[in-house]
């Protein structure tokens, strides 16, 4: 009986672990956990590789289980062996608070104001039935918004516009209103329209998505890696965005040469029309609540509107840390809208607060990558170059391709510490400096959009609720941004290499730009 009782626990047990994940999903994480700790005592380098080869297997295959539980198991496991220290990883999420707290309370603030930003982007996506056209105003809008706000904010923008118009078209061709990612509810007539609003959804969120890094690199506020960049460099936002200036227009014009091809020829997963069924219901309800609308609604939007405008002065101008800008503005869309209760409140963070609990996991891969010095050997082989142009293009390669596989606000600054340790040592001199500093961060904001790992914007898309319901996954999204990718990768390049020096020299002698005083002896 004892023997019975016995293999029911451990089927149960078995059963409960990673839940409803397929056995051989299970078992594959089982053997890494127990890999890690062998390979850890024989060769620490190639077991932190292995690590971050593993954490990026569960992001990829996030549809199958969200990271946050395997992936939570490879970091615990990675402080239990050493690998890292629990001092260490909490020194990364202290680095890194401002991120959180963008999170926690930007991305619940924007839950808030989602009345008004469906308002609005309806008359877009409804008014405008050009899908290239669309796209391109998705894409440049991304750019506009991200060069000001940080990327994250925005896409989490755009992600509540396309959950709202998700919402509004699953309800009326299904028997439920539970947003399932299973068609099951689905009426069978309506499933074929059904995945190509999909596909039409992805293909303007992954513009979007794109275009936030488009227009990240042009300005010190873009990304928080481009603070840390422009600080060492002593660069102001006029400044910064002038010696940017000879990759990001580049870039941002073939990148949305790029939107525009690869919607104009269906190339990529893209080029999908909105069906007309969808395009129609979409609009009934859309005219239905318009008119519907009453004073208290018209109130509510006008609020909205305004708290609206206040999160675009306070974030360009810094008034204070993003994540307290929009606690700001969950406290005055809640009060003026007459959001009281807690459990309506509470539904504002339930996208965020998973994604937050596994960015701390993900801040401990980065502790991994820095106690066992796994980009080091990298870091060493650039400076090892002693021609300028040749170091510049270099340096470049490297933070992209460790952008594409690591956290580029840790790669940015990481590369960035160690040139102007190299500039404070008399390694390089300073007009150098600033052209490594370009390199550096051409090469973290544009090629991370090759995977979800890089920006923590594209993570984010991953991982949210809206994913699964469009069918967005790892590998599709790296599909979708091969050619933005491409493109990308080849321009900066070029430009970092070969353009920028000269456009900078013009500048200096036309005064748009001066010389930075070397470090005094």
């Amino acid at each position: 009986m004892s023997v019975v009782i016995s293999r029911n626990f451990a089927t149960a047990f078995c059963q409960n672990f990673l839940g409803n994940a397929p056995i051989w999903y299970k078992l594959l994480i089982v053997l890494f956990l127990i890999s890690n700790p062998i390979m850890f005592s024989i060769d620490p380098f190639i077991a932190g590789w292995m690590l971050i080869l593993e954490f990026i297997f569960t992001l990829a295959m996030s549809l199958t289980c969200y990271p946050l539980q395997p992936g939570g198991l490879l970091a615990l496991e990675a402080v239990a062996i050493g690998m890292t220290t629990p001092d260490h990883v909490f020194h990364e999420i202290n680095q890194n608070i401002e991120v959180i707290l963008l999170l926690m309370f930007m991305v619940a603030g924007i839950h808030f104001v989602r009345d008004l930003l469906l308002f609005v982007f309806s008359k877009v996506i409804i008014g405008i039935r050009s899908k290239v056209l669309c796209s391109l105003i998705f894409c440049a809008s991304g750019a506009f918004l991200s060069a000001f706000l940080d990327a994250l904010t925005v896409l989490a923008v755009f992600i509540a516009i396309c959950v709202g118009f998700y919402r509004i078209y699953h309800k009326v061709i299904s028997q439920s209103d539970t947003n399932s990612p299973d068609d099951a509810e689905v009426y069978e007539p309506s499933r074929a329209d059904l995945n190509k609003f999909r596909a039409y959804l992805r293909s303007i969120l992954m513009h979007a998505a794109v275009g936030t890094a488009l227009g990240g690199v042009c300005t010190i506020v873009g990304e928080p890696q481009n603070l840390i960049i422009g600080a060492r460099a002593g660069w102001r936002f006029g400044e910064f965005f002038l010696r940017m200036m000879p990759v990001s227009i580049p870039c941002l014009i073939f990148g949305l040469a790029a939107c525009f091809v690869v919607e104009k020829f269906k190339l990529f997963g893209y080029g999908t029309d909105m069906p007309d069924s969808v395009r129609q219901i979409l609009k009934k309800t859309v005219d239905e609540n318009n008119e519907k609308l009453k004073d208290g609604d018209i109130a509510k939007l006008v609020v909205q509107s305004l708290c609206c405008l206040w999160l675009i002065v306070g974030l360009a101008w810094h008034l204070a840390a993003v994540g307290i800008i929009g606690l700001t503005v969950i406290i005055l869309a809640t009060s003026f809208c007459g959001v009281i209760s807690e459990n309506k409140i509470g539904k504002a963070f339930t996208e965020s607060l998973p994604f937050c609990a596994l960015l701390c996991v993900f801040f401990s891969i980065i502790g991994v990558i820095a106690d066992q010095k796994l980009f080091a050997p990298i870091i060493d082989w650039v400076f090892s170059f002693q021609d300028s142009s040749v170091r510049t293009g270099m340096l470049f390669a490297a933070n992209g391709i460790l952008s594409m596989v690591s956290d580029n606000v840790f790669v940015g600054s990481l590369y960035v510490n160690e040139t102007f340790t190299a500039f404070t040592q008399g390694m390089i001199d300073r007009d150098h400096f600033d052209m490594l500093a370009i390199a550096i961060n051409a090469g973290t904001n544009l090629p991370s959009v090759a995977t979800p790992n890089g920006q923590a914007a594209f993570l984010f898309l991953l991982t949210s609720g809206l994913s699964p319901l469009i069918r967005l996954s790892y590998t599709r999204m790296m599909w979708m941004a091969l050619p933005y990718t491409i493109i990308l990768c080849i321009i900066s390049f070029i430009t970092v290499i070969w353009f920028v020096p000269d456009a900078t020299e013009w500048m200096y002698e036309h005064q748009w730009l001066i010389h930075h005083a070397p470090l005094s002896k």
